[in-house]
C-alpha cells in the first residue's frame, strides 16, 4: 500500500516543485513550507468547516494547490486582486504566497469559511490581503472596493461564465482583467458569454468599453484534467 504524504514533507515540495515547473512557475521550499500550512490547517478546520471535499494530500497538492497557481503568469506585479467565493482561499491565497507584490481581498458568503481565511492568513503572516464576508453585488455599496475599481478579479468554478462577467464588471478597474479557471467544457460557456454581451443592456457600457478575450488550455501535471484560463481584458476608451 502507498504511504500517505506528508504536508511539508520532501515528497510534498518535490510534487509541488516539478508540478508547478510543468505549468511554467518556479516554486521553492519556502513556498510549498507555507502551502503546507495552509493544507494543514485546511484539513483540521474541515473537520467542522465545510471547506473542501479533497482530503488527500496528493489531490490537495494537485487539485487546489497547483490548480490555484494556474493564473500565475496573468496576474500583473502589484495588481489589487479580488476572489469572488473563494471558499478555503483558492486561488487567492496561493496565488499571494507566489506573488507578495500584490495586494487581495477574498470574499465569501459563508462566515465560517471567512473565520478560517482571516486565521490563515494571520497565521502565514501575509501582508496586503483580507477576507470579508460579503457578497460581490455590496463590495460598492459598502465602500468595500478600492478607489478606480480592482484590476483583476479572479475566481475558480463559481457560476456560469456569462453571470460571472455580469457581476464581474461593475468590480473592474477601467483598464481591468476578468480571470475565470474552467474545467473541460468551457467552450459553451464562452459562447453564452459572448452572445450575453450583445444584450440591450450592455449597449451604454460598450460605446466606451471594449474587450478582448483569450483562452488558455493547460492540463494538471500527474493527472491530466483539463482546465481553461479564460482571460477577459476591459479598456475604458475615456
Amino acid at each position: 500500500m502507498k504511504a500517505r504524504m506528508e504536508f511539508g514533507s520532501d515528497q510534498w515540495h518535490k510534487l509541488l516543485k516539478d508540478g508547478a515547473g510543468e505549468l511554467g512557475v518556479e516554486l521553492n521550499r519556502s513556498v510549498s513550507d507555507r502551502f503546507a500550512v495552509h493544507a494543514e490547517e485546511l484539513l483540521r478546520w474541515n473537520r467542522k468547516t465545510n471547506l473542501t471535499r479533497i482530503t488527500d494530500p496528493d489531490e490537495v497538492a494537485i487539485k487546489h494547490f497547483l490548480d490555484a497557481i494556474t493564473p500565475f503568469s496573468f496576474i500583473p506585479k502589484e495588481a489589487f486582486v479580488l476572489d469572488i467565493g473563494t471558499g478555503g482561499g483558492f486561488p487567492g491565497i496561493p496565488l499571494k504566497i507566489l506573488l507578495p507584490s500584490i495586494s487581495v481581498l477574498l470574499i465569501d458568503a459563508a462566515q465560517k469559511r471567512v473565520s478560517f481565511l482571516k486565521y490563515i492568513i494571520r497565521m502565514l503572516k501575509l501582508d496586503n490581503i483580507d477576507a470579508l464576508h460579503i457578497r460581490a453585488e455590496s463590495l460598492n455599496k459598502e465602500g468595500r472596493m478600492p478607489d478606480g475599481g480592482f484590476d483583476v478579479v479572479i475566481c475558480r468554478a463559481l457560476t456560469a461564465l456569462d453571470k460571472y462577467v455580469r457581476l464581474a464588471i461593475p468590480l473592474i478597474a477601467k483598464r481591468g482583467r476578468i480571470i475565470a479557471l474552467k474545467g473541460s467544457g468551457a467552450e459553451k460557456e464562452i459562447e453564452d458569454f459572448q452572445e450575453s454581451m450583445k444584450k440591450p443592456e450592455y449597449e451604454d457600457f460598450f460605446k466606451n468599453t471594449k474587450y478582448t478575450l483569450d483562452v488558455k488550455k493547460i492540463y494538471l501535471p500527474f493527472i491530466g484534467d483539463e482546465r481553461n484560463i479564460v482571460i477577459i481584458d476591459f479598456k475604458c476608451l475615456y
